[in-house]
């Protein structure tokens, strides 16, 4: 019996009888901007966004933060909706602290560290509490090892607060 050949989409198989075989399957490579595990890209846009609070990080890494968050976002924190709904999108903007030339008592942004993104689908990251994760620093993901910290700090610490450590700044 000859096999037949049937290709659905980018994935051939090849029937030869009495069952079904994969040839091969080809895949869209994630965009080089995109996080590994997660494949979250910086969203467009997201310096225009309503900020959600500041942060100040002390030793080591001496940042100043701000969290800013999309329209379903800043929703979602304004009606104090646990879990954040699908569609929710958090990026936490970093720098170097410095001291302020003009006022020594004020500290201000120095240097950009790094850019984190959190974005919200309950079913494509069922695994990691319905988040995916993205660390970019000068518009670059940084590497896996990196991104594998991402949900199990938030699992550790804010769990209860769907793995969201930011709060509201009114």
């Amino acid at each position: 019996m000859k096999p037949i050949y049937i290709a659905l989409g980018a994935l051939a198989v090849v029937s030869a009888g009495t069952g079904l075989a994969v040839v091969g399957a080809e895949r869209d490579p994630p965009p080089s901007n995109a996080s590994p595990i997660y494949g979250v890209t910086l969203p467009d846009g997201y310096r225009d966004w309503k900020l959600v609070a500041p942060a100040l990080e002390g030793d080591p890494l001496n940042e100043l933060r701000a969290v800013v968050g999309n329209s379903t976002a800043i929703e979602a924190y304004r009606a104090d909706t646990l879990p954040f709904p699908d569609g929710t999108v958090l990026v936490k903007l970093a720098w170097k602290r410095i001291q302020s030339p003009e006022f020594e008592p004020a500290s201000v942004p120095g240097a950009a560290t790094t850019v984190q993104v959190m974005v919200k689908d309950s079913k494509k990251y069922a695994t990691s509490g319905g988040w995916g994760f993205g660390r970019f620093i000068a518009g670059k993901p940084v590497n896996e090892a990196q991104h594998e910290t991402c949900f199990a700090c938030h699992e550790a610490r804010v769990r209860g607060h769907d793995y969201v450590f930011t709060r509201y700044g009114q």
